[in-house]
């Protein structure tokens, strides 16, 4: 194993290295949940990363994410992490996709070469078929709801999506998966705290996004951290 693996050997065992090494994941969405997403992945040493996203690093960006400096707004997301994960472990087999996730390339991107699928997504369309997707094809997910609005760090949980509550996004998307007859069965990350609706703004529902909360700097961040969690725990076992 690499030197710089040494601490996560002694917590994870040789074994489970070698399984986290030989593992898949599937990253839609790079900006403030599956920046940290993908980096806490990267960093316990998953051999092979897919990251997809369209979109470029944007000055209000610089708040809550992790490509987001001074430096790099304009840059396309996908390349500022991209470069970043290879910089801490040059061995990574990643790939990037620069797109937009549209609702039909859901199906086409997820497969069984995955062990897992991590949902960043922060629209409604896309997030909604690539759950579907990861569904149909018996692919694990975990989906991130919103992580805007809310402010209490003690309030993040990892759940089935049937036992949510006091989310706006959870509840869109547990609605139209009913539609599928998709009830229950779909990991999430969610905050139970009520989201504050002072911070709301509409948006011109360009990208599939209609309007979005405000956001604080350690929020987005915490949603990855369980989000990463809950896959590399999958892994070791």
């Amino acid at each position: 194993m690499a030197e710089w693996t040494e601490r996560a050997e002694l917590l994870f065992t040789k074994e489970g290295l070698e399984k986290l090494k030989n593992a898949n994941v599937l990253v839609v969405g790079v900006g403030g949940v599956g920046s940290f997403a993908a980096e806490f992945i990267a960093r316990a040493g998953v051999g092979s990363m897919t990251i997809v996203d369209g979109d470029v690093v944007d000055i209000t960006n610089i708040n809550r994410q992790l490509p987001a400096l001074h430096s790099t707004v304009g840059l396309p997301k996908i390349d500022v992490v991209g470069d970043r994960l290879l910089d801490i472990n040059p061995e990574l087999k990643l790939t990037r996709l620069k797109e937009f996730l549209s609702p039909e390339r859901a199906f086409e991107i997820v497969s069984d070469e995955f062990d897992y699928v991590m949902d960043c997504i922060d629209s409604v369309t896309p997030k909604l078929n690539l759950i579907i997707a990861a569904k149909r094809k018996k692919i694990k997910i975990i989906s991130s709801m919103g992580a805007g609005g809310k402010m209490i760090a003690s309030k993040v949980k990892v759940a089935d999506i049937s036992s949510t509550e006091n989310c706006f996004l959870a509840k869109a998307i547990k609605k139209r998966l009913r539609e599928v007859k998709i009830d229950k069965g779909v990991k999430v990350v969610y905050s139970s705290e009520i989201q504050q609706q002072g911070s709301l703004r509409v948006t011109d529902g360009k990208n599939y996004k209609k309007s979005f909360y405000g956001t604080n700097s350690y929020m987005p961040g915490l949603f990855g951290l369980h989000a990463a969690e809950t896959v590399i725990r999958f892994l070791l076992k």
